[in-house]
């Protein structure tokens, strides 16, 4: 991944990220408007391994769910995050993704 890729990630995240997971596993999803789908195909060349869901319809919105987790989670974006000054530039967003590392366990 580029220094622009590692950046572009890591602005995405702290803008539109939620870090969470289902109970048995973490995940981190962004979702956005359809028209941002350029910028959600770029999310998956980045990261090949994570996945797109939609276009949904709700609530008069539609929108798309980029969606990473399971292995290329916790090999690959995870040690990226980590190497990435989060907490240096967002705190709040720092506190979130340290959340989702001690309720997983990673």
């Amino acid at each position: 991944m580029t220094e622009f890729e590692q950046g572009l990630l890591l602005g995405i995240l702290i803008g539109e990220g939620h870090f969470g997971g289902d109970g048995k596993q973490p995940q981190i999803t962004v979702r956005m408007h359809t028209r941002h789908q350029r910028l959600f195909e770029t999310l998956r060349r980045i990261c090949p391994d994570s996945k797109l869901y939609g276009p949904y319809e709700h609530g008069g919105r539609s929108y798309y769910q980029w969606m990473v987790r399971g292995e290329a989670l916790r090999e690959k974006v995870l040690p990226l995050l980590d190497r990435l000054p989060i907490e240096q530039t967002d705190e709040h967003v720092y506190a979130r993704y340290m959340d989702m590392k001690q309720r997983y366990n990673l």
